[in-house]
């Protein structure tokens, strides 16, 4: 079925009581991969502990593309890297080398300091491939902002599954529906995939503070209104909220506890000072974060 709006909120109209704001994502070209970002965002700086959310592609890479991220610095936060389609290959300061793939989880805690690169394999590059995931960043509680470096990889068959009248339900990290992810993390955590046929409705309960929907594919009813996708849902806290689709449909739900206070970003650092950020500015330039193997280049910090 086609989507057709009973009213579209972001264009000014008040959303259903179920939710706090609407977000929609900014679009911005990075060499040929489209990414779209829906946090952080003038209406929402954060979600839980998220607070960077990319939605990556979907990009057609031609035979001898691909994408070429060098490496880069990262401090006081853990990455997450899922893909919906096709494959990438990690490197980091630690040593590792790590083929991610669909359903697979990447969790880097950069802590105190860590390089590290994303790349599209060699015979991928070699035949043509598509690249959509999405990527996230999780700020880390104040106690472990300086904990040392660490990577952990865990494969699709690892995570839980939940499958229930017209939805399957993969949980990424953190708890939903009396399972846990094994992905170890240091708050409370939600981040679930949830594929649904049309009509079918996920309950999404309310023990976690901070919530919300991304509608990747199709479209979706909250308490009377629908949305299409590339809408970040905010939902307001202490509700029940049941996500209708109303077409076959994908989404993303993540949030967990709040922040233990704000966060500054600057590039591809997050911290609670500026003084801990310049810091890390100067330890890249004088290569105090470490080298990976097989990487040559690096990513210089940008002018501003």
């Amino acid at each position: 079925m086609s989507w057709q709006p009973t009213r579209d909120p972001a264009v000014g109209e008040t959303p259903c009581p179920f939710i706090e704001t609407v977000v929609i994502p900014r679009t911005a070209d990075i060499g040929g991969f489209e990414v779209r970002r829906a946090v952080p965002s003038m209406q929402k700086r954060s979600v839980g502990p998220f607070v960077f959310v990319d939605e990556m592609g979907p990009t057609l890479f031609g035979a001898g593309e691909g994408i070429d991220v060098p490496p880069h610095p990262h401090i006081g936060l853990a990455t997450v890297t899922y893909l919906f389609a096709g494959e990438q290959t990690h490197r980091d300061s630690l040593g590792t080398r790590q083929l991610i793939r669909p359903g697979d989880v990447n969790w880097m805690t950069a802590g105190s300091g860590i390089a590290h690169s994303e790349r599209t394999p060699p015979a991928l590059r070699a035949s043509g491939s598509t690249l959509f995931g999405v990527q996230t960043w999780v700020a880390l509680p104040a106690p472990y902002e300086e904990v040392a470096p660490s990577f952990a990889h865990h494969g699709v068959d690892d995570l839980p599954v939940i499958e229930d009248a017209g939805k399957s339900v993969r949980l990424i990290v953190g708890s939903a529906y009396g399972a846990r992810s094994p992905v170890a993390t240091f708050s409370e955590t939600l981040y679930l995939d949830a594929a649904l046929q049309a009509g079918a409705v996920l309950p999404l309960p309310a023990e976690h503070e901070e919530r919300a929907v991304y509608v990747v594919s199709g479209s979706v009813r909250i308490g009377g209104d629908d949305f299409p996708p590339q809408r970040l849902l905010v939902l307001r806290p202490g509700d029940m909220v049941e996500v209708q689709a109303l077409e076959e449909t994908r989404l993303l739900v993540f949030g967990g506890e709040p922040l233990d206070g704000p966060r500054k970003l600057w590039w591809n650092f997050v911290a609670r000072s500026r003084e801990r950020i310049e810091q890390a500015k100067e330890d890249w330039r004088e290569g105090r974060f470490g080298t990976i193997p097989d990487e040559t280049e690096r990513l210089p910090l940008p002018e501003r």
